[in-house]
C-alpha cells in the first residue's frame, strides 16, 4: 500500500496563513475558510474574492483544516489487484487525473490474489478508513470481502466487477465478444475458437461474459458445433502458449480466433508467425482491449478506454460522497471496433503457411 499523493502540513506548504487571506479578501477567517473548504454557505462573489486573495497570496489550503470542517478526509482509497498490468495502470492514470482536477489525494491498495498483503489491506488499512471513499478496480471480491468494504459506511464504485450492490463502470463485454464474433462470420470464417480466459488473473465475470458474446454469434450463426475455446491466463506468454497447442494440429486448426484481451491476441499473433502461419492470409486474430501495443501488430480490436472508466468513477463516487443516500449506478460503455490488418476474408483452399507461400 503506497500513497500516490500525500498531504503536507499547511506550515509547509503556506507562506501566508487563513489570516492573511481574510484580511486581503476583507472577510473574517470563518468565511474565508468556508469559502476555501466548500463547507457552508458563501455567496458566489465572497467566494471569487477570497479565491483571488488566496492565490495573490501563495495560500494552499490544508486537508487537515479542511478535514475538520467538512468531516471529510479529502482522500480516496483505490483497490486493485495489480498495479503493472496495461488495464490497471490506465484506470489508475484516469483516476488519478480526474482526482487532481477536484485537489483529492490518492491512497492506492495493491490487494493482489491470494498475497498476503490482501489480506492485511482488506483485515487492516480499510478498517482504518483514511479515505471518503473506495474505488475497487477488477477485484470482484469473494463475497466477505465486498461485504467488508461496504460495512465500512463509505461508498464503493467499482470499475468491472463487484455489482450490484455497488455503482460500477465497465464495457460491455458480452457485446464485445459478439461484435468480434460477428467481425469474423461477416469475413466469411466458421471454424472460429474463442482463446483466452478460465483464469483468476483478472475478472471472472468479464471472461465469462465474453465468451457467453462468442458463444452467442456462433449459435446465432447455425455454428454451435464449430464452438471452440481453449482456456489460457490473460498475459502475451499464456496466450502464445495456448495459441501453440490450438494451432499446431493443421487439421483442427481454426481459421479465425476470438481472444479474451488483446494481451492474448498478440502471443497468438506470435504464436502463429513462429509456427509458419501468416496473418491474416492463413489466419485471423481479433482482440478485446486497444492495448497500446494493438497498433504495433495491427491487431484488429473492440476497443476500450480504461482511462475513461477511471475517470468516470471518480464522477460516481463524487456523487455519491455528497450524496450517500443516491442508488448504485451503472455505466455501461460500448467498445468501438477497430480494424487493423490482423483479420481479412478466408481464403479458399488449405491454411497457407509461409514455407508454401
Amino acid at each position: 500500500m503506497w500513497t500516490v499523493h500525500e498531504t503536507v502540513s499547511e506550515e509547509a506548504t503556506n507562506v501566508s496563513g487563513i489570516a492573511d487571506v481574510a484580511r486581503l479578501a476583507g472577510v473574517s477567517k470563518s468565511t474565508a475558510s468556508r469559502a476555501l473548504s466548500g463547507a457552508g454557505y458563501v455567496s458566489e462573489t465572497t467566494r471569487e474574492r477570497v479565491s483571488s486573495a488566496a492565490a495573490s497570496l501563495g495560500y494552499v489550503p490544508s486537508t487537515n483544516a479542511q478535514g475538520l470542517a467538512t468531516g471529510r478526509t479529502q482522500n480516496i482509497g483505490v483497490v486493485m489487484p495489480y498495479v503493472n498490468r496495461w488495464f490497471f495502470a490506465e484506470v489508475l492514470e484516469g483516476i488519478q487525473s480526474a482526482l487532481l482536477e477536484r485537489s483529492l489525494d490518492l491512497t492506492l491498495y495493491d490487494a493482489t490474489p491470494g498475497s498476503e498483503r490482501r489480506r492485511r489491506i482488506f483485515d487492516d488499512f480499510l478498517a482504518r478508513k483514511r479515505f471518503d471513499g473506495l474505488i475497487a478496480v477488477g477485484l470482484e471480491p469473494e463475497e466477505n470481502e465486498l461485504d467488508r468494504m461496504l460495512s465500512l459506511g463509505k461508498p464503493v464504485v467499482s470499475v468491472i466487477g463487484v455489482g450490484p450492490r455497488t455503482s460500477v463502470v465497465t464495457i460491455d463485454d458480452e457485446d464485445a465478444a459478439r461484435r468480434a464474433t460477428e467481425h469474423l462470420l461477416a469475413l466469411g470464417h466458421r471454424r472460429i475458437a474463442f482463446l483466452g480466459g478460465g483464469s483468476v488473473t483478472r475478472d471472472q465475470h468479464v471472461e465469462s461474459a465474453r465468451v457467453q458474446g462468442y458463444r452467442l454469434a456462433m449459435e446465432d450463426a447455425g455454428l454451435t458445433h464449430e464452438v471452440r475455446r481453449m482456456p489460457s491466463e490473460l498475459s502475451m506468454p499464456a496466450g502464445y502458449a495456448a495459441a501453440v497447442d490450438l494451432l499446431s494440429d493443421a487439421r483442427s486448426r481454426p481459421t479465425a480466433i476470438v481472444a479474451a484481451c488483446d494481451e492474448v491476441a498478440i502471443g497468438a499473433i506470435v504464436a502463429s508467425r513462429r509456427l509458419g502461419i501468416l496473418v491474416p492470409a492463413g489466419l485471423s486474430v481479433i482482440g478485446i482491449d486497444d492495448h497500446e501495443y494493438a497498433d504495433m501488430f495491427a491487431l484488429t480490436t473492440l476497443q476500450q478506454v480504461p482511462r475513461e472508466q477511471g475517470a468516470r468513477a471518480v464522477d460516481l463516487l463524487v456523487q455519491q460522497i455528497d450524496d450517500p443516500d443516491a442508488a448504485p449506478q451503472d455505466v455501461i460503455i460500448k467498445p468501438r471496433l477497430i480494424v487493423r490488418s490482423s483479420t481479412a476474408p478466408i481464403g479458399r483452399g488449405a491454411v497457407p503457411r509461409i514455407d508454401e507461400a
